[in-house]
């Protein structure tokens, strides 16, 4: 008789419509999904539809769940050797396929692609690998097990505050973030822009330590994933946080479940 092998990553993510939003009337245009894909490999996709878009939400959501099935259907059974060029030939592969589908919703709907306008960020964790793809806003952080952290993917750079790349754009699979780093990672976060300005240290654009760390070790000492989900929901609401932005919010933390036994 086979021992079921347990869950190797522990994660817990929110997404919560920002107060400009409540203000106006708007729903969240954020959408966040992630998986198991097996007892070993998280993966997770987020996307932030651009609050000028028409349709943003439908972009986001059409986004994450065309790239997440295509992650599904590409990365069957255990993990495997892959070499860093693979995996951003299949992150591009993923990103293309997304792209492609935001542009088939567009055309159902008699409108140009801008108005389904989204950023899209994906992360794969393995054991001893990660891999992210982003285009536009938002991040990708991870922690090693002496806490480390480490910028995967960072908050796109432009010459304007709150101007970003869209997935939709004519050249946005010209010039995404690929990235690869490989190395026994226990802690893994995403964060979409709402939060990069609280997340992120600039102009470095690196890790900001005090506000991870307290959040990664929130969940390593939880064992009740969905009250867990409900506490950082009303984190993300909390004045501590809206105080400083008031646009939608998404964040996903994940840990290694062996630190959580």
């Amino acid at each position: 008789m086979s021992v079921p092998v347990p869950p190797f990553w522990r994660a817990v993510g929110a997404s919560v419509v920002g107060t400009s939003h409540v203000k106006t009337h708007l729903p969240c245009q954020d959408r966040l999904r992630w998986e198991l894909l097996g007892p070993q490999r998280l993966m997770v996709a987020l996307a932030d539809g651009a609050g000028s878009a028409t349709y943003a939400e439908v972009g986001a959501e059409t986004a994450v769940t065309t790239a997440a099935n295509f992650l599904r259907q590409a990365l069957p059974g255990e993990p495997r050797s892959r070499s860093d060029d693979d995996w951003r030939a299949l992150l591009r592969e993923a990103l293309a396929a997304a792209r492609a589908a935001v542009v088939v919703a567009a055309k159902e709907r008699d409108v140009r692609p801008r108005e389904l306008a989204t950023t899209l960020l994906l992360a794969v964790c393995e054991p001893d690998v990660v891999a992210g793809a982003q285009v536009g806003d938002g991040g990708f952080v991870v922690g090693d097990a002496a806490g480390e952290l480490t910028a995967v993917t960072r908050p796109g750079q432009s010459e304007y505050i709150n101007e970003t790349v869209f997935l939709t754009a004519e050249d946005a699979l010209e010039r995404p973030q690929l990235e690869v780093r490989r190395g026994a990672f226990t802690r893994a976060a995403l964060f979409s822009d709402g939060l990069q300005m609280l997340a992120m240290k600039f102009p470095e654009a690196t890790p900001h330590a005090p506000f991870f760390r307290p959040l990664l070790q929130f969940v390593e000492g939880t064992a009740a994933v969905e009250s867990a989900r409900r506490q950082l929901e009303a984190f993300l609401r909390s004045p501590r946080i809206t105080e400083r932005t008031d646009d939608d919010l998404t964040l996903l933390l994940a840990v290694r479940a062996a630190l959580t036994s």
